[in-house]
């Protein structure tokens, strides 16, 4: 029996129609009626894990059937503490998603420095096989970058695909934007010119990062440099397996990417709202598409002096319609270099 569920990302509006239906006008009503922390309960809505039982019986209090609702999380099943490859010795778990869990890991070759290992699920097929294969040689190619983590080594094992690469001491920039704190211009003209000249390299290796949002960079510690990392060639080998072809995080993600269509184009996207998000103060789901003009209502939210060629630069690079954008990142850097 599996130790968590979380909602699938399709039921999550669902349940919470079927908990305004019930009378529960708020999560903390939610949490109360029901005797249940709200931190459950904000992790039940979410989607992310939550202890099995808790989730079988908030369901099944909502009159919803559990087993048409979740999905086993890769976590469920913890490797903390075991030895993986004959060589990694798991320390932490840094984080998990549907499929693929992230964690810490000591190599007892080179035991002076910690690494990092994703653990994607399998299906054991070659084709799968095949696939991990040639994602993990682009990932070794895409380290070459400097601000791009090493990849170190990957392997399969029993049931599992993993890929280890050099682990980043820093801060996701997570705790540099935060809500209510927005930045000045020549602040936000820095994070995209560091992103942009990252994106230029990876680009030109026909990778597409589909993932860019705050989490994603860290800001190392050594140089205080920004390093890019979860390339969408890791959720491609999970996608492939899994049949399906969408990733990113909703509120970044760009419209023709929600239908596994993305495009260079699309980390532009990404990034713009990084960039509106890190002016603006907001949190990106707080922001609303124009349908009269099909461009992001955003100019009206912030509170700092933006001149009219970076709002323009901002604008472009989140058109509703990808064909709208700006095309390379080359593009938006030349751009940039006129302010």
């Amino acid at each position: 029996m599996p130790r968590s569920l979380k909602l699938s990302p399709e039921n999550i509006e669902r349940v919470k129609s079927a908990m305004q239906r019930h009378g529960y006008p708020s999560q903390k009503a939610f949490a109360t009626e029901l005797g249940f922390s709200r931190t459950t309960i904000n992790k039940y809505l979410n989607g992310n894990p939550v202890d099995y039982l808790n989730f079988v019986e908030i369901s099944e209090k909502l009159n919803l059937a559990w087993q048409a609702i979740a999905v086993t999380p890769i976590s469920s099943v913890s490797i903390v503490g075991t030895t993986i490859g004959d060589r990694y010795k798991i320390v932490e778990q840094l984080g998990c998603g549907e499929f693929c869990s992230t964690y810490l890991a000591r190599d007892s070759f080179r035991k002076e420095s910690p690494c990092v290992i994703k653990q994607l699920t399998s299906n054991n097929s070659d084709k799968a096989k095949d696939l991990f294969e040639k994602e993990a040689a682009v990932l070794f190619r895409l380290g070459k970058h400097d601000c791009i983590p090493t990849l170190l080594a990957f392997f399969p094992e029993k049931e599992y695909f993993y890929l280890v690469h050099e682990f980043i001491e820093g801060n996701d920039l997570g705790q540099e934007i935060k809500e209510g704190q927005p930045w000045e211009e020549n602040r936000a003209i820095a994070l995209l010119q560091e992103v942009l000249e990252i994106l230029v390299f990876i680009h030109q290796g026909n990778i597409i990062h589909r993932d860019i949002n705050p989490h994603n960079l860290i800001r190392r510690k050594s140089d205080g440099k920004l390093v890019l990392i979860n390339f969408g060639t890791i959720k491609q080998v999970s996608a492939d397996i899994q049949t399906i072809s969408i990733a990113g995080t909703p509120g970044y993600m760009p419209p023709e990417q929600a239908y596994g269509m993305p495009r260079f184009a699309s980390d532009l996207y990404t990034l713009g709202i990084v960039g509106i998000q890190a002016i603006t103060g907001l949190n990106p789901k707080q922001l609303r598409v124009d349908y009269n003009t099909n461009h992001l209502d955003w100019h009206s939210k912030t509170s700092v002096r933006i001149s009219q060629k970076l709002s323009q630069i901002l604008d472009k690079m989140v058109r509703y319609d990808f064909k709208e954008r700006y095309q390379s990142a080359k593009e938006v850097l030349q751009a940039l270099q006129t302010l």
